[in-house]
């Protein structure tokens, strides 16, 4: 194969990446993968999601290409990866996060104006917030006893949760020996956060309302926790947050943050400079920031760095204010 194909079929799997991820993410908005943990026909599917029968079938196969689904003669049904991570109810549902990249979809179709200068507007963002916030709960529970873990709950009595939403961190770090941990964000979401919460079955998680840019945190936490916050705000909203978490330890007291690692020249790994165009399409000032970057705003806030280590797709970097 010559270097001029090789190169043309990289670019092919860049421009064409977008064909996969719709048809994932329009099977999840119709349910496709509940109907399918026993065998069923196309027809069958067809009829009881009041769909075009050519459309389900073409679908279909296409999601067993993608080796979603398998097809035996003419009746399709799930693969262990879909029956694992894509019905509802599984213990390691993704479909809400499915739901809420199904929005992101829209965001990132008006990326060519946002480059040239148009501003996103919530008007023009389709935003299931419910969706977002119980994703956010998908993709957390995956990690936060590691996460927790990898931070040390040794002598930590309370624990705020600064844009806490579903909580997932919060009722780990009860599972880890914290006494009181509590979930500081905005009204809409902490009304969704009270509903996970009452569904894990947990009463141990307390809440405040508010909002980290406009109010102060409160005061007497052992250990503020800002888990993937500071890639929606500007560099200066992030420095302030950083002051108003300091100001909430008690002396000793930790800062942990966890973000998605981005290196110094703001280019790699690929899917943190991704994200950031993400945060390019949804947000006024956001972005993916470097460790260096975040423990500028520590100093700043007079804390100092006593930690930092990577956990899957994340890093999480730790500063203490002193004694």
């Amino acid at each position: 194969m010559s270097k001029a194909t090789d190169e043309t079929m990289v670019l092919r799997r860049i421009w064409s990446g977008f064909m996969g991820a719709r048809v994932l993410l329009t099977a999840n908005n119709l349910g496709v993968f509940d109907l399918l943990t026993a065998p069923q026909s196309v027809e069958e599917v067809a009829a009881k999601l009041n769909a075009d029968r050519r459309g389900t079938e073409i679908l279909l196969d296409a999601l067993v290409g993608l080796n979603l689904l398998r097809k035996n003669g003419r009746r399709y049904v799930n693969r262990s990866l879909a029956t694992r991570h894509l019905v509802r109810g599984a213990d390691r549902y993704m479909g809400d996060i499915l739901r809420h990249a199904d929005g992101l979809w829209h965001s990132w179709s008006r990326l060519d104006g946002i480059v040239m200068g148009n501003r996103p507007t919530p008007a023009e963002t389709r935003h299931d917030h419910e969706a977002f916030i119980r994703g956010m709960d998908n993709l957390a529970s995956l990690k936060a006893k590691g996460v927790v873990a990898g931070i040390g709950m040794k002598g930590v009595r309370r624990a705020l949760d600064v844009g806490g939403g579903p909580g997932t961190y919060s009722r780990a770090m009860v599972a880890a020996g914290v006494e009181e941990a509590t979930i500081f964000d905005l009204p809409a979401t902490i009304e969704i956060s009270r509903r996970i919460n009452a569904e894990s079955g947990t009463d141990a998680v307390t809440f405040i309302v508010g909002d980290c840019l406009a109010d102060d945190l409160g005061s007497g936490y052992d250990l503020v926790f800002i888990s993937h916050l500071f890639h929606a705000y500007g560099p200066e909203e992030n420095r302030a947050i950083m002051r108003k978490a300091a100001a909430a330890l008690n002396p000793g007291g930790r800062v942990a943050v966890q973000e998605f690692p981005i290196d110094d020249s703001l280019t790699s790994p690929l899917s943190s400079a991704l994200f950031s165009v993400n945060m390019l399409v949804n947000t006024e000032r956001g972005r993916c920031y470097s460790v260096g970057e975040i423990v500028d705003w520590m100093q700043d806030a007079g804390l100092s760095k006593v930690g930092e280590f990577m956990r899957e797709d994340t890093v999480i970097v730790m500063g203490r204010k002193p004694s």
